[in-house]
């Protein structure tokens, strides 16, 4: 991990989970981390949770909305000096329907924050990225959180539209390994799917159901950074032992 000391990661949704563990691991690590989050203020606060010599930048962000996403990566640019490195892991689960069977009625506004924030709002940010590494010749690292359930179709339909964006995310960044490679790149793309983890998302599910800390899917990240140049984490799926698929 020496050779990203110093450098800038940018996280999105820091504000909680995977997205504050990781910000806290990167910045212990002596990495300046710029945290994207709808509540900012939560983001500012991690820093006392910090040990090592990096720190934390808070900054607001709607993920789902390109202009706040345009204009964080330009604060980026001009204030830390452009995004050496993208943990793209803002993410909503929203569970219900769309049939309108049942109890639970995604409505179309749910829909379509879902669909903006899980899978626009990863493209448009692994552009942003990829934009700054190109133009400063930065052989950086992106590192896409999807989900298990980007890896097959949970037996609940509860997770439909969730599911599918995440499918989708998970399609994007095979797409973006290619044209990298295409380009001459040598800037690393991983996909990583975490199975059930304690957040937010998953506040209303039982306690002694199997799930992963987030620290835990932090300390993945650390891992699949410190890799060598030369090698490529393309996919990466992890669970806590004796976690069932739904």
């Amino acid at each position: 991990m020496e050779r990203w000391v110093g450098k800038t990661a940018v996280v999105t949704g820091a504000s909680s989970g995977i997205g504050a563990a990781a910000a806290v691991a990167l910045a212990d690590l002596g990495l300046n981390v710029v945290g994207l989050a709808r509540r900012d203020q939560l983001v500012q606060e991690l820093n006392a949770n910090v040990s090592g010599s990096g720190e934390i930048y808070s900054r607001r962000c709607d993920i789902g909305n390109l202009e706040d996403i345009s204009a964080a990566f330009e604060w980026v640019e001009e204030f830390h000096g452009g995004t050496d490195i993208l943990i793209n892991n803002a993410g909503i689960f929203k569970a219900g329907r769309i049939t309108g069977a049942g109890d639970m009625t995604l409505s179309d506004e749910e829909l379509l924050a879902i669909m903006n924030v899980n899978f626009k709002g990863v493209v448009m940010c692994a552009k942003k990225a990829v934009s700054s590494m190109l133009k400063r010749g930065f052989h950086g690292h992106i590192i896409n959180v999807s989900s298990l359930a980007g890896q097959y179709i949970p037996f609940s339909s509860y997770f439909n539209v969730y599911s599918c964006t995440k499918h989708a995310a998970t399609a994007f960044s095979s797409s973006l390994n290619n044209e990298l490679a295409d380009c001459n790149s040598q800037i690393k793309l991983t996909n990583l799917s975490p199975g059930l983890v304690r957040t937010e998302l998953t506040e209303a599910r039982p306690l002694d159901e199997p799930m992963l800390d987030p620290k835990e899917v932090a300390n993945v990240i650390v891992y699949v950074l410190s890799t060598p140049p030369n090698v490529n984490i393309y996919e990466l799926g992890l669970t806590t032992t004796g976690e069932k698929r739904l």
